[in-house]
């Protein structure tokens, strides 16, 4: 694919067949995504992918753990959204629950619908980004750009994929499970696979915001 037509596929998929993915595939993209830029090349990041039974005993616990209200983060999520990205959040949140059929007043399916995040959407594979011990906000940026590219690199693949900040919220779980001591952090979770293209859920299109209103020209002294 074209590069920008690359960039225009990427979206959250919510939806995927189960096949698993050839490893070379999956080793191709991860390699390529390692040329993204960091500040002084430190290339601060960790990536553990799961798969296969591995994969499937994190499906029945991570569901049971969030019901439990066992929420366990590396990194604090308290932000609150105001203006405009306030609008945006809601604006992304409708746009989600009519793809899937789902009513704005309807909590149960809602509720149902965000439950999913812990059972992967079905995907074949997750892929964990973690940060060393001690990073903090800067070193989330590098780790940002890199894992952005492994996105893309899976749009080319003809794959798809759904950054997800809720499997943070099992730091200390998936932790114990993938057997990490040396104290990495994690940031986030990329659910992965062959998305299931027809499918309501992921018809869902976000909007973005106009050029002029995010990006701003400086071309005379002041």
């Amino acid at each position: 694919m074209e590069f920008y037509e690359v960039l225009e596929k990427r979206r959250a998929t919510r939806a995927f067949y189960p096949e698993t993915i050839d490893q070379k595939v999956i080793e191709r993209v991860f390699q390529n995504a390692l040329a993204a830029p960091s500040n002084c090349n430190t290339q601060p990041w960790y990536v553990h992918i799961v798969s296969g039974p591995q994969l499937e005993a994190l499906r029945a616990v991570l569901p049971n753990k969030m019901r439990a209200g066992e929420i366990e983060l590396d990194f604090p999520f308290d932000g609150a959204y105001e203006g405009e990205f306030r609008e945006r959040q809601i604006a992304s949140a409708k746009a989600l629950t009519e793809a899937a059929g789902i009513d704005r007043h309807d909590k149960v399916n809602r509720d149902i619908a965000f439950m999913r995040n812990f059972t992967f959407f079905d995907a074949p594979h997750v892929a964990f980004f973690y940060l060393p011990a001690g990073f903090a906000e800067r070193e989330a940026c590098d780790l940002g750009m890199f894992a952005q590219s492994v996105m893309l690199g899976l749009v080319n693949e003809g794959l798809g994929s759904c950054p997800q900040t809720a499997l943070s919220f099992h730091a200390g779980t998936l932790r114990d499970a993938l057997g990490i001591t040396d104290g990495r952090k994690l940031m986030f979770g990329l659910s992965f696979g062959r998305p299931i293209e027809d499918a309501p859920v992921n018809q869902c299109r976000t909007a973005r915001a106009d050029f002029g209103d995010l990006i701003q020209w400086h071309t005379e002294v002041s």
